[in-house]
């Protein structure tokens, strides 16, 4: 099911109909056609789950296709710069590119972004476009902070006589790119299963917050990077996003909830309390909420 009702500043639940006909605070928050964009955005019309809807945990993916929930029209505006760069793409594709296809196989169906020669005259690039935050551009290139001495010692204070350190940028990290690269291989697979030749992939990812200082200090220095996809193994990723269609349309079927999501799915629990559109209706979110405004006081 797609989202059912929006969530006002104030918290109030309104049904998206009821809101588009008519704002029910004193003035919207909004402009009309930017909530009716968010509106359009929340159903896509699709009853079989995609190669992202897969990604995602199947607790999350359930709940999302089998129970009404609200959603803060403020925050699927990142979703919808992210729909605007796909446009702006899609309109300037001239010569042999293509752009914006849904392909599909008996397990699922995913719309790449770009396949061509997106980036040099060699044909065969399949290419995905992300709007990210600095935060996991910079674990996605591989970027983190070490402590290192400088040489000096505190003279006073509870530290005397320990080293002082610094903080410094490394760039040969671990590329926290996993489900960025799950993704791109299996519409690599869906490319090649339609005849074509998957010869490189790229991420082309656009940092929202390039402009503040923040990003500047995780090393983030330009708004937009291209981050190389490597293939994974044609096998593995199919009994990957068979195991997950399995296990979601089983709890379709018999209408049981799915296990909670792995901590990498939950984010460790953050997406759990603040950016799941399920989390109302799971029992782990919200104990998960009661414990924290338990904490809170």
């Amino acid at each position: 099911m797609p989202a059912t009702k929006f969530i006002c500043p104030n918290g109030q639940k309104v049904p998206i109909a009821s809101c588009l006909a008519g704002c029910i605070q004193d003035e919207r928050c909004m402009f009309l056609p930017t909530l009716r964009a968010v509106a359009k955005s929340l159903d896509r019309g699709l009853t079989e789950p995609t190669v992202t809807e897969l990604i995602a945990g199947v607790r999350e993916t359930y709940l999302k296709k089998t129970s009404n929930y609200a959603v803060d029209p403020q925050s699927v505006l990142y979703a919808l710069h992210g729909q605007a760069v796909h446009t702006i793409n899609e309109n300037h594709t001239e010569g042999e590119i293509l752009s914006e296809i849904r392909l599909q196989d008996k397990i699922t169906s995913g719309k790449f972004d770009l396949f061509g020669k997106i980036i040099d005259e060699e044909e065969g690039v399949l290419g995905d476009l992300k709007v990210t935050s600095s935060y996991k551009l910079m674990k996605a290139l591989g970027i983190y902070k070490e402590e290192i001495e400088t040489g000096e010692v505190y003279k006073s204070g509870l530290r005397k006589g320990q080293p002082k350190t610094r903080k410094v940028l490394r760039y040969d990290g671990v590329r926290f790119v996993m489900d960025w690269a799950i993704q791109l291989n299996y519409y690599r697979i869906l490319l090649e299963q339609a005849g074509f030749t998957v010869k490189r992939m790229f991420i082309q990812a656009m940092c929202r917050d390039s402009s503040l200082r923040t990003a500047a200090e995780r090393g983030i220095t330009r708004p937009v990077y291209i981050i190389p996809i490597h293939k994974i193994s044609d096998c593995w990723i199919q009994r990957y996003f068979q195991h997950k269609a399995k296990l979601l349309a089983k709890a379709i079927e018999n209408k049981h909830l799915p296990p909670v999501c792995t901590a990498k799915e939950r984010w460790n629990d953050i997406k759990c309390l603040s950016y799941c559109d399920g989390r109302e209706n799971c029992p782990y979110g919200q104990q998960l909420r009661l414990e924290q405004e338990s904490k809170a006081g």
